[in-house]
């Protein structure tokens, strides 16, 4: 920030406001994981729907989402209460988030999966509540972010803010502990007696609750713990408006393509634990407590693999605010893209150096540095679109006057929850291609149960297909849309300068403005 825009404002948020936003980020983002990774494993591999099934719904619910991510920047912007525009949404809508994230969960308790009709009314069930968590989601998920604009005139706090917020959502990263947890308590009902199919369900139904009440409470400080201090635009404007505001700004417009062409990167955080739980614990963790004691093997390669992926996705985030005081935001977005579609690319190439084996240290190690470099890539562009996007906000404002907070932090929800079901459709159909699909899950699970080996099952379209499969999914894909998302930012329309600039301009009007009314009070 410059130093004329500094020393005009000191109308920026306290230490405990902050503190209270990035708990309650945290807890936002450990539901966003319970429902992105919880209830993925658990509707393919617990109550195994069909491959494409899951993908359509996935699909179809992200695509929904996205369209009315902007109707409820809409509705933010046009919000006027005495706790401001975002924070009455933060308040009020984590208990109803709650209530349908459990009830997602609560699949196939009154249906007979063996019949068509149950096994209609599971698919049924499981695309409506999908689809209603999507929608209240996003009724709290826009106002969260665009908090951060209205909580500071600051450039460099929001910067800040915006940093340590992506921070406290990696570290609800934490929250695909879900699987591993449900698994363990579902061990203690197999242990009373129940199969191992039913005591995996009701362990996934009791983790869900507990983890969700949890993150519910956490996600309420982000409501209650806040101030609003900057005022957005007095005009409103109707849905259709803000979509053409938004398409007309041209750096928002570049920094949305590019995110959109970067969806394929979702494909590692959707099969994650798919490829942890199966590939490396073959298909359940607690084989990490084999027969003759701990399976060192398995802890390893777990510890390597989900260690490295959070380690680089922190380091990726945290060094970012240091850098974007150094370098330009521009150049180190378009370096992350192109240099983060490298190591993607390299684990498949591991992958099939090893002969379709990475366990072994020898080729575990290197393939868990390209997890570490991958993960730190995404951290940091994490970190850069989020600030980009408020520059756009600023952008916006100087141009036409216009102030649009919440329409604009609707578009990082728009991109997310896009590339989110443009992955699930991806995954699903390679999924699809190779049998990795509703009964066929099952059958695999049974297998594993009574001691078969993952790397070695067949299918019935040869042994390792379903490996292979994986691999492919958590690497090829996200290197291409890596590569892609360069070609948007490459003559990005916004530089820093140009930003500082405006910045000072708008500050200055700001006090100017508040002066006036004070003279007009007194």
């Amino acid at each position: 920030m410059s130093t004329k825009a500094a020393a005009l404002t000191a109308n920026t948020y306290t230490r405990p406001e902050i503190g209270g936003y990035m708990v309650g980020m945290f807890g936002q983002n450990l539901i966003y994981q319970i429902i992105n990774t919880g209830l993925y494993f658990y509707f393919q591999n617990v109550i195994c729907l069909p491959a494409m099934a899951l993908g359509w719904i996935f699909m179809l619910a992200r695509v929904w989402d996205a369209v009315n991510d902007p109707i409820m920047g809409t509705f933010v912007d046009r919000t006027h209460t005495r706790w401001g525009k975002c924070r009455p949404y933060l308040i009020f809508g984590p208990p109803v988030i709650m209530v349908i994230t459990i009830a997602a969960f609560l699949n196939s308790n009154y249906a007979d999966a063996t019949t068509t009709s149950g096994r209609i009314a599971i698919i049924a069930w499981a695309g409506i509540s999908y689809i209603l968590w999507g929608m209240t989601y996003t009724v709290c998920d826009i106002p969260l972010w665009g908090l951060t604009s209205v909580m500071t005139e600051d450039e460099n706090d929001r910067a800040k803010a915006l940093s340590l917020a992506r921070i406290a959502a990696g570290f609800a990263g934490v929250g695909v502990m879900i699987v591993q947890v449900a698994q363990a308590v579902g061990s203690t009902f197999e242990a009373s007696g129940l199969s191992h199919s039913e005591a995996q369900r009701r362990g996934f139904i009791v983790t869900a609750i507990g983890f969700t009440i949890l993150s519910t409470i956490l996600f309420e400080f982000a409501g209650l713990f806040t101030k609003e201090r900057v005022a957005g635009s007095e005009e409103h404007y109707t849905v259709k408006q803000n979509f053409q505001i938004m398409w007309k700004n041209l750096p928002f417009r570049q920094i949305l393509i590019s995110g959109i062409l970067r969806s394929p990167i979702q494909l590692l955080l959707i099969n994650a634990m798919t490829v942890v739980t199966y590939y490396y614990a073959n298909g359940d963790i607690m084989n990490v407590f084999g027969k003759n004691g701990l399976n060192m093997g398995i802890l390893i390669n777990m510890v390597l693999i989900g260690g490295m992926m959070f380690l680089g996705n922190f380091l990726g985030m945290g060094i970012m605010p240091g850098l974007m005081n150094r370098f330009e935001k521009k150049n180190l977005y378009n370096f992350a893209t192109i240099a983060g579609a490298l190591p993607y690319a390299l684990m498949f190439v591991l992958y099939l150096v090893a002969g379709g084996n990475v366990k072994p240290l020898v080729w575990g190690i290197p393939f868990s540095v390209c997890i570490f470099l991958s993960g730190a890539a995404q951290g940091a562009l994490n970190v850069l679109q989020s600030v980009m996007i408020a520059d756009c906000v600023d952008y916006e404002e100087y141009k036409n006057g216009i102030r649009t907070d919440g329409v604009f932090f609707s578009g990082q929800s728009f991109i997310t929850k896009l590339s989110s079901g443009i992955a699930a459709l991806i995954s699903s159909a390679v999924f699809g291609y190779v049998g990795y699909s509703g009964v066929n899950v099952d059958k695999l699970n049974t297998a594993l149960n009574q001691g078969a080996d993952f790397l070695t099952y067949d299918g019935g379209t040869g042994p390792g297909k379903y490996a292979a499969a994986m691999m492919f999914l958590i690497s090829i894909p996200p290197a291409i849309g890596m590569l892609l998302a360069a070609i948007p930012t490459w003559r990005y329309a916004l530089p820093d300068a140009e930003h500082s600039r405006i910045l000072d301009e708008l500050v200055e009007q700001r006090a100017a403005k508040a002066a006036l009314e004070d003279n007009d009070i007194e």
